[in-house]
């Protein structure tokens, strides 16, 4: 826990870094993801932060909230960011700082074995705190997509990867397929040059490339054809084409870059 509350740390402090220069009318710019701005990624990952702990700190309040929030569908995420769009730049910095602060002392008192609440199923307090830092980097690449900006990737990239391939059975159950039976393993290069693996070594289905590419095509954030990810056996290429590693209904993904 110590370790992932390190590394949500920094990887919270590489997202305020691309807001910190920001004029107010830049907030307003255009991401990636359909019909949200600057403003609106830092609403939601603000929202969340709140969410997470009273999931923590308030179980059975969390879930009842939660049944109202599935019986939404789920469009009540986009509901939410635009019931925030009120909110001055100057506010939302301060909502998100204050929220992920609040969220990240919570999370210090746990246990990485503790189960907590969340929209799905219940998860460890390891896996839990993974998802948070896994949000923050996927939404900060929206951020940065949207200003121009090409971040440096680091090694916390092995978190949103190990998210990412877990989730391999939850990427076809949110769309009501079966997953194939065959296992499929992964072999990355993370940034500092080292080798990163997943799954069985004598599996036939392989996901090989960059950890770079592998975790923005997992967290939907560019088309599975703009990236190096070498894909041997149809297990794997079924799973890569549809992989999502966060909650929720099935992604919409992204175009290609070339069409």
């Amino acid at each position: 826990m110590a370790e992932l509350l390190g590394d949500l740390r920094a990887e919270t402090a590489s997202f305020e870094e691309l807001l910190q220069p920001l004029r107010d009318e830049d907030w307003e710019l255009a991401t990636p993801a359909e019909g949200w701005a600057i403003r609106d990624q830092v609403s939601h990952l603000a929202w969340f932060d709140d969410a997470a702990v009273q999931a923590v700190t308030d179980p059975e309040g969390f879930n009842a909230s939660l049944a109202d929030f599935a019986a939404s569908g789920f469009s009540s995420v986009d509901d939410l960011v635009v019931r925030a769009r009120g909110r001055s730049p100057a506010e939302l910095r301060e909502w998100f700082r204050v929220a992920r602060a609040r969220s990240i002392e919570v999370f210090a008192a746990l246990d990485a074995r503790d189960r907590v609440p969340w929209f799905g199923p219940p998860m460890s307090a390891a896996s839990f705190v993974t998802a948070r830092l896994m949000e923050t980097w996927a939404h900060g690449q929206d951020v940065a997509d949207a200003l121009g900006v090409i971040r440096k990737p680091t090694v916390r990239l092995r978190h949103v990867a190990m998210i990412g391939f877990r989730a391999r059975p939850y990427s076809f159950a949110v769309r009501g397929l079966a997953e194939p039976p065959e296992p499929v393993r992964v072999e990355l290069t993370m940034p500092d040059g080292s080798a990163w693996t997943a799954g069985p070594p004598e599996a036939a289905a392989v996901v090989r490339g960059p950890m770079l590419d592998f975790c923005l095509a997992v967290t939907q954030r560019v088309h599975l054809s703009d990236t190096a990810l070498e894909i041997d056996g149809e297990a794997a290429r079924a799973w890569m084409e549809i992989a999502q590693a966060f909650a929720g209904p099935p992604g919409k993904g992204r175009a290609p870059r070339s069409g």
